[in-house]
């Protein structure tokens, strides 16, 4: 299928000779003008469905998260009824607890560590700029 050919704006005229060079302007302003205001409502557009998109997506990422912490916490629980009845209900409960603590100083660390190493690298950067 061959692309239909362009057809040139109508400026009352038929012969482009006979057209001005102000007429020439005034349509190209007419149609820079006209082109502005399709695509400043074709950003409107797309900022709005970006706005929508961006909106259910942090619902969705809460939603999950929220369902990911309840899934841990009935983790922990079935952890500490498992173990109540070898360590006693008390010593179950220390023990987990006491595990937790531990992923979480690991993890902590681990956290500073990276912060550390990342900050590091930005004031190395900076001062071999500067």
């Amino acid at each position: 299928m061959e692309p239909s050919p362009v057809t040139p704006p109508d400026f009352g005229i038929a012969d482009p000779a006979e057209r001005s060079l102000a007429a020439d302007m005034r349509q190209l302003a007419e149609d820079a003008k006209a082109l502005a205001k399709a695509e400043a409502e074709y950003q409107k557009a797309r900022a709005a469905y970006a706005g929508g998109a961006a909106r259910s997506i942090a619902t969705m990422a809460v939603l999950a998260g929220t369902f990911a912490f309840f899934a841990l916490m009935a983790l922990v629980l079935g952890a500490v009824l498992t173990l109540a009845p070898i360590l006693s209900p008390g010593g179950a409960t220390a023990t987990v607890t006491g595990a937790l603590l531990a992923m979480a100083a690991l993890f902590g660390l681990l956290a500073r560590s990276r912060v550390r190493k990342a900050s590091l690298a930005l004031l190395d950067r900076s001062d071999s700029n500067g």
